[in-house]
């Protein structure tokens, strides 16, 4: 393919440095968005969530994309998994979920732009469509520029959206454990207003997203097989500490986060610092949320360009510039993510777990069978435990997802049921596979 070729001739892959930057933005882009969780259960058991998530969620879907994207290092990452395993029809429902969950998560991050954006101009939350169609026409220019120009710009957003909490953790936390006077405010919550299943899963959409940096693995060259797992387990716990830690020094302020909401880290930022990093840390959240959009764009779009190869879209998304970069799949990303901007916030998670998390039981689906269908399949990381110890890892996300379905079971979009509409979406994979008219033959193992 011509990415590959380019790589190879240019060395603009990214390193490890820079995938587990990329993949950090893909999944968290710091504490932001942490405000909501903590407002339903309180600083403690959201620490506990915090602390559990990652076991049970975060690290079987890491490992699982570890060893699939080391064992099939290519373009597409999580679809040519599927394919593979299940054949062309269950490649393209993988792809066609995936794609689909991205038109509503997508439609979150100018949102989140928008909220911080008011801070600062209060007329920007009266025009949301022109500021997100701004946005996301930014976010899709800067991935007009080759693979690792994107990714190392990636290292530096995730060093200045960090820088804020990096100040928050160093002005609140050393002088409050030089003097031994802190309080852990456990109790922030009554019971009637606590929602800790809700909790649950805002964490889960925290931590949710391991397997999109294995989209763009084919532009990375030779490399990838080892780059991608050693990036990946970089990133769990990037996430993690960046997660727990300013949670933790919050709570020991003795703070009510009761009434937090997004965008209230600002807020309490400027009430125990200054002001000054107050506006640091909307600043921080503006690139966060510019930050994670870019990186999906470039996720996103290469999944677009594969199933393009592959005879699923039409012909014209497979254009490369003459630099490698799927232009077409770029300006149809951004057009197609136009459509879901104004959305409201909370039904957009929901669906996005929803559509994300079907998605995800097929990539499990396809490590199993390629276990048993390809033993003798190189695999430079390999989950240990054998067939018991991928079922095992399988058995909490399952679970969690199930979960997921029946605390939204009663959620509404614009008066209709939100499972009914995941159902609908769902349900249009198989009528746009044979829409597409065409049923391409498996590649031949490797």
């Amino acid at each position: 393919m011509m990415d590959e070729e380019y790589t190879r001739s240019t060395g603009r892959g990214l390193g490890v440095r820079a995938l587990a930057a990329a993949m950090y933005l893909m999944v968290a882009g710091g504490p932001y968005g942490l405000e909501e969780l903590v407002a339903k259960v309180g600083f403690g058991r959201g620490l506990a969530i915090l602390a559990v998530v990652p076991v049970i969620w975060a690290m079987p879907v890491a490992m699982m994309a570890a060893e699939l994207a080391a064992a099939i290092p290519e373009e597409g990452g999580y679809y040519a998994w599927v394919r593979r395993a299940l054949g062309p029809f269950w490649g393209a429902q993988e792809a066609w979920l995936s794609f689909a969950a991205s038109l509503f998560d997508m439609g979150i991050y100018p949102a989140l732009f928008i909220a911080y954006l008011s801070r600062f101009w209060p007329p920007a939350a009266e025009h949301p469509f022109f500021i997100g169609a701004l946005f996301v026409f930014a976010g899709c220019a800067v991935n007009l520029a080759p693979i690792g120009a994107v990714g190392e710009g990636g290292v530096a957003l995730t060093s200045l959206l960090l820088l804020p909490f990096v100040l928050l953790v160093a002005g609140i936390g050393l002088p409050m454990f030089a003097h031994g006077s802190s309080s852990f405010h456990t109790e922030p919550v009554t019971k009637e207003s606590s929602d800790f299943l809700g909790a649950l899963l805002i964490g889960l959409w925290n931590f949710m997203g391991w397997d999109n940096g294995t989209t763009v693995e084919a532009e990375h060259g030779p490399g990838a097989q080892r780059t991608f797992p050693r990036a990946i387990f970089l990133a769990t716990i990037l996430v993690g500490v960046t997660y727990m830690i300013p949670v933790f020094v919050a709570g020991r302020t003795g703070v009510d986060p009761s009434g937090w909401t997004t965008g209230s880290w600002a807020d309490f930022a400027s009430e125990k610092v200054g002001p000054w990093l107050g506006k640091l840390t909307v600043c921080g959240a503006l690139v966060s949320s510019f930050g994670m959009f870019a990186a999906l764009v470039l996720s996103y779009s290469r999944l677009i360009h594969r199933v393009a190869e592959d005879g699923l879209l039409p012909p014209f998304l497979r254009r490369r510039s003459a630099r490698g970069v799927p232009y077409a799949a770029v300006i149809f990303c951004g057009a197609t993510w136009l459509a879901t901007l104004g959305l409201p916030f909370a039904k957009l998670v929901i669906l996005d777990l929803m559509l994300y998390g079907t998605s995800l039981l097929l990539e499990f689906v396809a490590l199993i069978v390629l276990r048993i269908r390809e033993p003798e399949l190189a695999r430079p990381f390999r989950i240990p435990g054998g067939m018991l110890g991928i079922c095992i890892l399988a058995v909490a996300p399952t679970v969690l997802m199930i979960a997921a379905f029946v605390r939204n079971a009663h959620e509404t979009l614009y008066g209709v049921p939100a499972l009914l509409v995941g159902g609908i979406v769902v349900a249009l994979g198989p009528l746009l596979y044979v829409a597409a008219g065409r049923h391409p033959q498996v590649p031949a193992a490797q």
